[in-house]
């Protein structure tokens, strides 16, 4: 654990983005995996040419040669690993390839070479992305259906003790799945800038959109207006995003760091250079990035991803720059500029006044907040219906359950109810989750009964059918 406090300090002592935050010595950890057996389809946008012409660009530069990068080994995350960020319905063998696995487990290999202090940051270049993936999955929904970023972050505060994490999505996409699984978690700070999800999928991302009782305010969405550039982002980021990182003083800050809203991607419709996501990127300073997003694969990603590495490294990254690049063409609108300087104004209020926002919460609610859904998952067309139910605790962010069933093509899937344990639990949460799980072995309302149990890193699977239990 001194590697866990010595990291803490360093990232108390400034802002990220400040040159004098503390970093241990070492190179920047890369992890390339492509998923050539993995598809969509053979013609989808997310496809396996996304990373390799980011390959050969990193090649042609002999940026691997250098001292200041490091190139590791994927490894397969096991289904233990996945059970701590998600509730795969029927089970994690039908939801998660091996594929989807190694994309996540290579995030894990740099968690460990991080902690070991044998590199000084890490980006994991692979696919496929994870975002969108939520708590609860039964399929595939923008281009997800294992989070990455949520697999990565379990890892850190379970293997290696970490609590106040920030993740700061990138990605022009809403990072709904992100969001979903830490809604209810106070000590996970998610800051999601994207293009306005009135505009583009998947249609949320919004300024009222701050987090569960327990958790108001740590949740940060700030939606851009269609054709935001380099400057407009960086306005955020320098009004917002940087003083609220140094106000909650996290642990480790990681990126979901999707390139889709660069200027040529055919997804979107922003106007985000190299050099700008570079900029961006060291201004940040993460510890750790995954890649998410990010669909012109050869007008964009080779000269973004090489720009971010460089900037990573501490390399000269200025000599970056994709052939149709015309700042000209790029720049920040008044009318654009008044309605981010409203949105950060108004964020920055949120923040401020996220405590008394959390008190005011549990007043009015009691000891429950209950929340139905609808969730559609756009690639493999399944409409699920969701009920949550979040224990309000003074003492803990409190257990939750979930009640999901779904359909596809009028099509009845299995259904299952979710217990999850805070890893912050208290003693009087953890009996009340276990109770309430043997109590729906019992009830067999629903075809599985699922327990995450992050406090004691116990995850469980009950199929009512065959009353068999198993342990992941």
């Amino acid at each position: 654990m001194a590697n866990s406090a010595d990291r803490h300090s360093a990232h108390s002592r400034s802002a990220p983005g400040a040159s004098g935050r503390g970093r241990a010595a070492g190179p920047t950890g890369l992890i390339f995996f492509p998923a050539f057996d993995w598809a969509i389809s053979p013609t989808h946008p997310e496809r396996e040419e996304r990373l390799l012409y980011t390959r050969d660009q990193i090649f042609e530069e002999g940026l691997l040669d250098l001292p200041q990068l490091a190139e590791y080994r994927p490894r397969l995350a096991d289904h233990h690993d996945i059970a701590r960020a998600h509730f795969c319905v029927p089970s994690i063998e039908a939801q998660s390839t091996e594929a989807h696995r190694i994309a996540a487990g290579s995030t894990l290999v740099l968690v460990d070479a991080l902690e070991k202090a044998d590199i000084a940051n890490g980006f994991a270049l692979v696919r496929p992305p994870g975002h969108h993936a939520m708590r609860v999955v039964h399929g595939n929904r923008g281009f997800c259906n294992i989070n990455n970023m949520a697999v990565m972050v379990e890892y850190l505060r379970t293997v290696y003790g970490h609590r106040r994490i920030a993740i700061v999505d990138t990605d022009v996409h809403h990072g709904d799945g992100t969001q979903d699984i830490y809604w209810n978690d106070p000590d996970v700070l998610f800051i999601s800038f994207h293009q306005d999800g009135r505009t583009l999928y998947p249609g949320s991302g919004f300024v009222e959109e701050m987090g569960g009782p327990n958790a108001l305010g740590r949740t940060i969405n700030i939606p851009l207006p269609p054709e935001t550039p380099d400057e407009g982002i960086h306005f955020v980021l320098d009004e917002l995003v940087l003083p609220v990182l140094a106000d909650f003083a996290p642990e480790l800050v990681l990126n979901s760091a999707g390139q889709d809203n660069h200027f040529t991607d055919p997804l979107a419709n922003m106007c985000f250079s190299a050099q700008g996501y570079a900029h961006l990127n060291e201004k940040l300073r993460p510890d750790l990035c995954v890649l998410e997003g990010g669909y012109a694969v050869e007008t964009a990603l080779p000269y973004v991803n090489t720009a971010i590495i460089q900037a990573m490294a501490g390399l000269d990254y200025s000599h970056v720059i994709e052939p149709d690049w015309a700042p000209d063409k790029f720049t920040l609108k008044p009318s654009v500029k008044r309605g981010l300087e409203s949105v950060v104004s108004q964020l920055l209020g949120i923040w401020r006044q996220r405590e008394p926002m959390v008190e005011a919460a549990r007043a009015k609610l009691g000891d429950h907040y209950r929340r139905q859904r609808m969730v559609f998952y756009d690639t493999d067309m399944i409409e699920e219906h969701q009920e949550e139910l979040v224990r309000l605790c003074r003492e803990c962010p409190g257990f939750i359950t979930l009640s999901t069933r779904a359909e596809q093509a009028y099509n009845p899937l299995p259904s299952a109810f979710c217990v999850s344990v805070p890893i912050q639990a208290c003693p009087r949460c953890a009996r009340e989750a276990a109770a309430v799980y043997q109590e729906h072995k019992v009830a067999q309302k629903h075809d599985y009964v699922l327990l995450q149990d992050r406090l004691r890193d116990r995850h469980l699977r009950f199929h009512s059918a065959t009353q068999e239990e198993m342990e992941y």
